[in-house]
């Protein structure tokens, strides 16, 4: 294949173009910052070598984080959310050398933010354009990747779709070969004289667990062509949440059900949940002490209902909620869902549940650790025993913190789930929210709970 053959990221792979791009707009960033703050364009060499380190800092950072892999289908608001994060971390780094270098009085702060600031705004634009350039280029058909697809026809039938569905990803389909059983050694010189003559870059070859010795025989055949391979294994019949690929013990692992809460995601979601949770607990400090004295004055008991539950990785948890019952005993040691029109409940707690005002104290929990804002929420330990026998995947709801608000939460799923098909649809969401993670996914449930979450007709 000649250089005038090859598509646009081939020829400017990301990962040489993106990070001198990075650089420049550091430079650009600082010297905007300097000639705004300072009034000059001469720069001095303390603030030069600051420049260098904060550009060094962020195309390390952004290299430790990924950033420069996968980068051409990567959602716009994903990578600039991840950009903000690499700038927050860099800024500070950045200030906590000079702090230490006890060299603050040398450096103007409103030149480090400014830069800082600037810097950002020109490399996520930078990345913003680009990509807008890339997927155009790949809707004319321009800058693609042509695929040979080796599988069952229905799941090449799947595949096409999805890529159909995601033209600017830039992939096309060469050729496929469809499969039914183990190829013989017929099929096996079909495939490879087939992915010779379309000129495939890559070999997509998905097939189920059973069929596994066909990709080693497949891949072995290939074995004299440069194209790229690649094993999308299918798993049907199978719940799957946050599958990936990842390295154990020095072994490849294809990890079929795995929190999304590790390594850094874990850190932003801590951060999330104390940021917010701090900020929430400030602001609903005198509704909380209005609601304890409520309580006390029209029913007698204690204010606060304190229960297990069960939290992340199935560890137990005490939660805390204001107590909208009348003080009782369980009917045969089982805990009974609230249903409409229940007499236990008071009148107060009816509008208490109503409003969702009872689960304020569990941004108690937040603080604690054992809860977060968004996730999963926690039901009764003797209801969790109960549908982890008659739901598919229940008990991988707790492979993330439960939290006060969630998915199924804010599209309806809240209240009594007097059919299992209730509790199977709030599973689903539980389920897609583990599997879709993201900072953005909880801000956006958060703002919806904000507006419609908190009241809803089936909670009571």
């Amino acid at each position: 294949m000649s250089l005038g053959d090859k598509g646009l990221s081939q020829r400017y792979p990301a990962q040489l173009i993106v990070p001198f791009v990075d650089l420049i707009t550091v430079v650009l960033g600082g010297i905007i910052a300097y000639r705004l703050r300072l009034g000059s364009l001469d720069l001095r060499d303390r603030y030069v070598l600051a420049i260098a380190i904060v550009a060094l800092l962020v195309v390390l950072l952004n290299s430790m984080f990924g950033a420069y892999r996968q980068w051409r289908i990567t959602p716009i608001a994903i990578m600039l959310i991840r950009l903000l994060l690499v700038w927050v971390l860099v800024g500070v780094v950045a200030t906590s050398i000079i702090y230490f270098a006890d060299a603050a009085p040398r450096y103007s702060r409103l030149w480090v933010g400014g830069m800082l600031a600037i810097s950002y705004i020109l490399t996520g634009s930078a990345r913003v354009v680009a990509q807008v350039m890339l997927r155009q280029a790949r809707l004319r058909g321009r800058a693609r990747r042509s695929v040979f697809l080796v599988g069952p026809g229905q799941k090449l039938l799947k595949i096409a779709k999805g890529m159909r569905a995601s033209p600017g990803e830039g992939y096309s389909i060469a050729g496929f070969e469809r499969l039914s059983g183990l190829p013989d050694q017929y099929s096996l010189e079909r495939i490879v004289r087939r992915v010779s003559e379309t000129h495939a870059r890559e070999v997509w070859i998905s097939v189920p667990l059973e069929m596994g010795g066909a990709v080693r025989d497949i891949f072995y055949a290939l074995r004299n062509h440069t194209v790229e391979v690649r094993f999308l294994p299918d798993f049907p019949d199978m719940q799957l949440l946050n599958h990936r690929m990842s390295e154990v013990a020095g072994q490849l692992s294809v990890d079929l059900s795995v929190t999304p809460m590790s390594g850094m995601a874990r850190v932003v979601k801590r951060l999330e949940d104390l940021c917010f949770g701090v900020l929430i607990v400030l602001l609903i400090i005198p509704v909380c002490m209005a609601i304890a004295i409520a309580i006390k004055l029209t029913s007698p008991g204690p204010v606060l209902f304190k229960q297990y539950r069960t939290g992340v990785n199935g560890e137990r948890f005490k939660v805390y909620k204001f107590r909208s019952m009348h003080v009782h005993q369980k009917e045969n040691g089982k805990t009974a869902q609230a249903k409409k029109f229940d007499p236990r409940i008071t009148r107060l707690g009816a509008f208490l549940r109503r409003t969702s005002l009872d689960e304020l104290p569990q941004f108690y929990n937040v603080l604690q650790g054992r809860m977060s804002i968004v996730g999963p929420r926690p039901h009764a330990l003797d209801h969790n025993e109960e549908y982890k026998e008659l739901v598919e995947s229940y008990m991988r709801r707790h492979k993330v913190k439960p939290g006060i608000t969630g998915w199924a939460q804010v599209n309806g799923l809240r209240g009594e789930t007097d059919v299992l098909d209730k509790m199977k649809e709030r599973v689903r969401y539980d389920l897609w929210y583990i599997d879709n993670w993201s900072l953005w996914l909880d801000v956006r449930i958060i703002f919806m709970t904000v507006f419609k979450g908190f009241l809803n007709p089936n909670a009571y």
